[in-house]
């Protein structure tokens, strides 16, 4: 049994580094603008609710708080999405002290989770990773001091944490999964007879309960949105993953994680399930088929674990590990945040897809005002505005008023349940279309392409269809579930 007190923790130099990555993320928040999802959670916001077909429903409740706090804009919806990779560099150094780091290894466990690429990544924007990072890094921290010191109520902040970040997304689930097997394959089983266990369990239940009871109302839509991203990308996932992990992360932290898991399994018997939780979370990744990113917070917590028995070496050999941090920190910045101008962010796009999607919504909402005028305006009133996607549907909500666009209509996700139009609307519909298919074009009239995203950079709307069709073939009501889609 371990109950050896943890080393003091290095205050100033870890929160200072912390600040400094929010300072930064903060200058650079509003240089591109909306990614897609944020515009969809800023709709979400204005339509709170105890779940989304597609979500529980913390990440747009934060992004309600957020802009209402401090202002309706992409600078001020990201504020919250800053504080929450501040804490979790501090939480990451934390868990360094845990692992018995001292002032040194506890400073180069915040300085790597700093420059790594996704932790910039996700702190950068709002997106439910961001929370679930934050939410992770909290579990692994209390799950660490419950093997350090066997005291069961460490299973109360174990519970409290998963409860919360179940209302965020349920991949919570797969860390603690693992590290429960975990602890059952090499111990301490002793920490699994605690009576604050089911305590910390009940808690969790309570907490998550009224999204469960929302998706039990609702038919579990987000079992069916889970089932269509695996058929979608479940293959390309499991290819990917290996990859990804280490450019995620960052190609230099590699020997940092391999020295963590390397150090707890030799000199900290105690923790070995935590060193065992990651292959383990890896096995359950893939074969659910899931993105390589669900794995990478159990990562982070190796190279926390790996920064005590690094130092040596980088006392050996400073000018290297000086040139590997400098370029970690100048590829992770460049491949995840908007330090490009915009027009040259093609160059970091096939690495980093999110980048692209961050740019050219106001010149998409234009082009489809444009397109909107081809409709005579003796006709407007009984046309609609049909989005294929959520990430369409919300850019047109936020800058469609602007252009005089009416209110847009989609069948994407927990729009399709946010309005639909009247029956009333028997005119004209304009189509936006990524590509286009007669899964909608079947249910219109005389439907004409009229017009082509040509977007800024190779994002996913890139030459998205504007296509105009007479009419519906039915009204709407009757239509409106045929035009459902989940993915």
């Amino acid at each position: 049994m371990s109950r050896l007190p943890a080393p003091a923790f290095a205050v100033r130099p870890v929160v200072s580094i912390a600040v400094l990555v929010g300072v930064v993320l903060t200058l650079l928040s509003g240089r591109y603008g909306y990614h897609r999802d944020e515009l969809y959670f800023v709709v979400a916001g204005r339509h709170l609710s105890w779940g989304y077909v597609d979500q529980p429903p913390l990440t747009p409740l934060i992004t309600r708080i957020s802009t209402t706090i401090f202002g309706d804009t992409v600078m001020g919806l990201r504020v919250l999405s800053t504080i929450s990779c501040v804490v979790t560099i501090i939480v990451v150094a934390l868990i360094a002290r845990e692992f018995g780091s001292e002032r040194r290894g506890q400073t180069l466990a915040a300085i790597l989770a700093s420059v790594s690429g996704f932790v910039l990544g996700v702190g950068h924007m709002v997106s439910t990773a961001t929370y679930d990072l934050l939410a992770w890094m909290l579990i692994a921290l209390f799950a660490v001091k419950l093997l350090r010191t066997r005291d069961g109520r460490w299973w109360l902040a174990l519970g409290l944490t998963a409860g919360i970040a179940l209302e965020n997304k349920y991949l919570v689930v797969l860390p603690i999964g693992a590290l429960l097997i975990s602890v059952l394959i090499v111990g301490p089983r002793e920490v699994l007879r605690s009576w604050w266990l089911p305590a910390g369990v009940a808690l969790a239940g309570l907490l998550a309960l009224p999204n469960v009871l929302w998706q039990i109302h609702h038919d579990w839509p987000q079992l069916t949105v889970a089932g269509g991203i695996r058929d979608d990308d479940g293959t390309e996932n499991r290819i990917m993953f290996v990859p990804l992990q280490i450019l995620q992360l960052g190609p230099l932290l590699v020997p940092v994680w391999v020295a963590g898991f390397l150090w707890i399994w030799r000199r900290l018997p105690w923790a070995r399930s935590v060193a065992l939780a990651y292959p383990v979370l890896c096995v359950a990744v893939l074969i659910i088929g899931g993105k390589s990113y669900y794995a990478l917070p159990l990562l982070l917590v190796l190279v926390a674990a790996g920064c005590e028995p690094v130092l040596g070496w980088i006392d050996r050999h400073r000018r290297t590990a000086v040139t590997a941090l400098v370029i970690t920190a100048v590829t992770s910045a460049v491949f995840t945040l908007p330090v490009l101008p915009a027009s040259a962010a093609d160059f970091v796009i096939p690495v980093n897809k999110e980048q692209g999607e961050q740019i050219g919504w106001p010149a998409f909402a234009s082009a489809v005002a444009t397109a909107w005028e081809r409709i005579p305006p003796q006709s407007r009133s009984t046309a609609t505005l049909f989005a294929g996607n959520y990430g369409e549907a919300g850019a047109l909500v936020r800058y469609g008023p602007q252009h005089g666009l009416p209110t847009v209509y989609s069948g994407h996700m927990s729009f399709a349940d946010w309005a639909q139009p009247p029956d009333t609307n028997t005119g004209m519909v304009l189509l936006i279309e990524l590509n286009r298919t007669p899964r909608f074009e079947s249910h219109f009239r005389n439907c004409t392409q009229i017009g082509t995203i040509n977007s800024l950079v190779s994002n996913d709307e890139d030459g998205t269809a504007l296509v105009l069709c007479d009419a519906p073939t039915e009204p709407w009501s009757a239509l409106w579930p045929k035009l459902k889609t989940f993915y």
